[in-house]
């Protein structure tokens, strides 16, 4: 099938979907206030590849027909690098939709276990991938009580569960929380959000539903209101994005969707696939953004007549550093791939999660930093509507003028965006996103921890120490 148009995707999302938002039931997100920037938002991925004219977004399958780049499994170096090219241009709906990567990195490991939900992986990549849909990664539950497990939660329901299993499918209850995009997606790809035990074998379940099907209700929030000023807001007004709380009131799951079900140890490998790809795109993001801070400090500081102070280099400095090691840490991730047994081209997986660690670990004194040289004026600016005022715009102009060479109306803008990314809603959401999407600090040092060469950095150590080494015993044993 051609890849999708705006005006069909749009069309796609009237499907009887239950979607709530501000306690409303909305019958058609399509006409409602609510959702016209996230649908723009997600609109603009359609745009890219309308006609297969954009390169960047679409590609040939092995069948020669045209598909979305989210749908191409890298199989060389060159593939990487597109998807990564094509990350930096996507949306985060299109991001989610990197939940088909994480599948099929892990379908192999399926099929060793149930050769039957390897299969059923294969028919949904190849259905979502064909019909140009975009499906959302769906996997943190509610968890309770976290000193209990899943099974001994005083609500067996806290974590997704399977309630009844019949000869067509299984019926599951639950909910999953954090889910961006739940709303403009077709599918919801269900995983366990930790490795189950043998007594847990209910909440060990996996699968993909669609958005519309009966059981499925989302309740949304966003940082955003329906309009914001693209002047006074000039990131969040165009970039707004819904996050949605999952309910699965007794859903019932064809077999024919279901990945896992009761088999615990392809819990934790579900669960760990969605890091990796995950991880990935929030560190190109990453690189973006940190070169955009360190262009509005630089401006702030040339807009203060700063730009010399020895205070002022030090910290843009310290922005410049931050923005490189984020740049060099994704290069080295797509130098240095991994190939799986079946050929899949993925980033050097410790890379990622150190590059990632790095980010999330830093952003929010990288946010200070850029505070610091901007000063007060990034909450106390008045607003566009007194800029154009007959009355106040003449003022405005006149005390906020610095140099010749500085337009104030610029410079509003650029102070403006400051606030849109890091002192109001949307910077709050970027603070919170930047430490939890992909999995918080801990889950990064986990996977540090698991995939360095330790036992190399204790054989150097013990060498260096002058103490005999590990392949040296082996040697004087025999």
């Amino acid at each position: 099938m051609p890849l999708k148009t705006q005006e069909e995707y749009i069309a796609s999302l009237r499907d009887g979907r239950e979607t709530y938002w501000d306690g409303e039931r909305i019958e058609d997100i399509t006409t409602h206030p609510r959702f016209r920037v996230p649908i723009a938002v997600a609109a603009r991925d359609y745009a890219a590849t309308e006609g297969g004219r954009n390169a960047v977004h679409a590609y040939r399958t092995e069948a020669g027909e045209a598909a979305h780049r989210v749908f191409q499994i890298p199989r060389t170096e060159d593939d990487l690098n597109a998807r990564v090219a094509m990350m930096d241009h996507m949306s985060i709906v299109g991001g989610v939709t990197g939940v088909m990567m994480a599948l099929m990195s892990v379908k192999d490991a399926v099929a060793a276990v149930n050769p039957k939900y390897a299969e059923n992986i294969e028919r949904l990549y190849a259905y979502v991938r064909d019909n140009d849909l975009r499906a959302a990664e769906v996997i943190t539950d509610p968890k309770g009580d976290r000193s209990k497990r899943a099974h001994e939660q005083d609500d067996p329901d806290l974590y997704v569960r399977i309630v009844k299993r019949t000869d067509e499918g299984i019926v599951v209850r639950g909910a999953k929380l954090h889910i961006t995009a739940a709303s403009l997606v077709h599918e919801l790809v269900v995983m366990p959000t930790k490795g189950m035990r043998q007594d847990e074998t209910d909440y060990a379940v996996s699968f993909s539903i669609p958005v519309n099907a009966p059981g499925v209700k989302v309740i949304n929030r966003s940082f955003a209101p329906p309009e914001l000023n693209a002047f006074d807001y000039p990131s969040s007004a165009h970039h707004s994005m819904p996050e949605g709380f999952v309910v699965f009131d007794d859903v019932f799951v064809p077999w024919d969707r279901v990945f896992l079900a009761g088999e615990v140890r392809l819990a934790s490998v579900l669960a760990q696939s969605l890091g990796l790809w995950e991880r990935t795109g929030g560190l190109v993001a990453a690189v973006a953004s940190s070169k955009l801070f360190v262009g509005l400090a630089t401006l702030v500081s040339e807009y203060q007549g700063k730009e010399r102070d020895a205070h002022v280099q030090s910290t843009i400095a310290e922005l410049v550093c931050y923005a490189e090691m984020l740049r060099m840490g994704l290069d080295f991730a797509l130098r240095h791939y991994e190939t799986t047994p079946t050929g899949m081209i993925h980033p050097n997986v410790l890379a990622v999660n150190a590059a990632k660690y790095y980010y999330a670990a830093n952003y929010h004194v990288m946010v200070r930093n850029l505070q610091d040289l901007s000063g007060g004026l990034v909450v106390t600016l008045p607003e566009e509507a007194d800029l154009r005022s007959p009355v106040t715009g003449p003022y405005i102009r006149k005390y906020l003028a610095t140099k010749s060479s500085v337009d104030v109306e610029t410079r509003m803008r650029v102070y403006n965006l400051i606030r849109d990314m890091t002192a109001d809603a949307y910077g709050g959401w970027h603070l919170v996103v930047a430490l939890q999407a992909g999995g918080g600090l801990a889950a990064q040092r986990v996977m540090m921890n698991r995939t360095y060469d330790m036992a190399g950095a204790r054989e150097m150590a013990l060498r260096a120490a002058g103490a005999v080494t590990g392949e040296a015993q082996l040697k004087a044993a025999e």
